[in-house]
């Protein structure tokens, strides 16, 4: 009984056990996804030995020292914006997007590795007590550390990637204890840019509530006055974005805009992915047994889609039991975030907490038809060795925080 106590003690099972459970559906997903199709019969393989080597990553991450993870921050950073820059020079483009670097047989994406590096450069920058959150120059230097891998990334280009740096960058500054005007600093260009997606109107009628809470504020002209240029500027990005996005990316945004605009082109995804689901009813078709799945009417459906070949073949029960899985993988972390006393280590587990999080609801929502088909994977379950390892990698320092938490440091 003591034995146990120790082990869990040191092992967080309740972050552990979902993250294996969501590893295996992957696979049976994955499985069922590429069984009958003639290209991709080899990728149930692959993603099971890129599951035992994460999961040997996560084994090396967790028995790292602990002052590991402070030490490496930026030497970690400033590797990967180095294979940002080397990806636009010497990557391999695919869909559109020059994101891949090959050393041979085996390619990687740096942008996923860049996540790694960001957050923890994020936390030991926000962590550092002679750092003030409420400063201007401070949470210049954490933006610019969170937006310099976007700007990066955006030049692939690798839109929904790059949305995913946003918002752990912006929760990772909330978190670090940044007042309410400096949240609205930092949220209300973002804001600004999103509205602009619906058009001139929504832009508008957005830039006027700026103006109504800056005078809410009672903050002194000159800063008001730079607050709102930054806000007019951040109206006039989406353009820039968009225009640099290639055709397929932009007609995505269209069609999510309007799904039924362009059913057999690009909203045709979009539709399927919603008639698997639907059509696996409350049990669902069985493995193996769905017709959207197996008759391969979603290209690719082992990435992106995945989620459609668990909500076809195991019904509403099997999504909801994958939604269960990561709502209590959220809670834990969450958990865990609260309870740690060390402000870097509390702001690592934010970063990758979001990080998860945001990745799980643009995916389930491009699964379901309420979010744009940006690209991102279901974290530990859509096929992808460079996302599944570095996702062990950030499990396994959130469990290494978890394992040292007791140590004042």
């Amino acid at each position: 009984m003591q034995v146990g106590y120790k082990l869990q003690d040191k092992f967080d099972f309740y972050i552990f056990i979902p993250v294996i459970i969501l590893i295996s559906i992957g696979l049976i997903a994955v499985y069922s996804a590429t069984i009958n199709h003639p290209t991709a019969q080899g990728n149930f393989e692959k993603q099971l030995f890129w599951s035992i080597f994460s999961l040997l990553a996560f084994v090396v991450v967790y028995y790292l020292p602990s002052q590991t993870m402070r030490i490496s921050a930026w030497p970690v950073y400033g590797i990967t914006i180095i294979t940002l820059i080397a990806v636009l020079i010497i990557g391999k483009t695919v869909y559109g997007a020059k994101s891949w670097i090959n050393f041979g047989p085996v390619g990687f994406q740096p942008a996923e590795f860049a996540k790694i590096g960001t957050i923890l450069a994020l936390a030991v920058w926000l962590g550092t007590k002679k750092h003030n959150i409420n400063n201007v120059k401070d949470i210049g230097v954490a933006l610019l550390l969170g937006i310099f891998p976007v700007m990066l990334i955006l030049m692939e280009p690798d839109l929904g990637t790059s949305i995913v740096f946003v918002f752990f960058t912006l929760v990772i500054i909330y978190w670090s204890g940044i007042s309410l005007f400096g949240l609205f600093v930092v949220l209300s260009p973002a804001i600004v840019v999103f509205s602009s997606i619906f058009g001139t109107i929504s832009l508008i009628l957005t830039l006027i509530g700026t103006i109504i809470l800056l005078f809410l504020f009672k903050r002194d002209l000159f800063i008001s006055a730079t607050v709102f240029v930054l806000n007019v500027a951040a109206g006039f990005v989406f353009d820039y974005v968009f225009s640099i996005l290639q055709p397929h990316q932009q007609k995505r945004i269209e069609t999510f805009l309007d799904p039924a605009s362009d059913p057999l082109g690009s909203g045709y995804n979009s539709l399927q992915a919603k008639v698997a689901i639907g059509s696996g009813g409350f049990w669902g078709k069985g493995f193996l047994e769905g017709n959207q799945t197996q008759l391969r009417f979603i290209p690719e459906q082992w990435t992106d889609f995945i989620y459609c070949v668990v909500g076809e073949e195991f019904g509403f029960l099997g999504s909801l039991f994958v939604i269960l899985l990561f709502t209590i993988l959220f809670l834990r972390m969450l958990h865990l975030a609260f309870q740690i006393r060390n402000q870097f280590r509390s702001l690592i587990i934010i970063g990758v907490l979001t990080l998860f999080f945001v990745h799980f609801a643009i995916n389930i929502g491009m699964n379901v038809g309420i979010m744009p088909i940006i690209g991102l994977p279901l974290p530990f379950i859509s096929y992808g060795g460079s996302s599944l390892t570095v996702n062990m990698i950030l499990l396994g320092i959130v469990m290494n925080i978890y394992r040292n938490r007791k140590m004042h440091i």
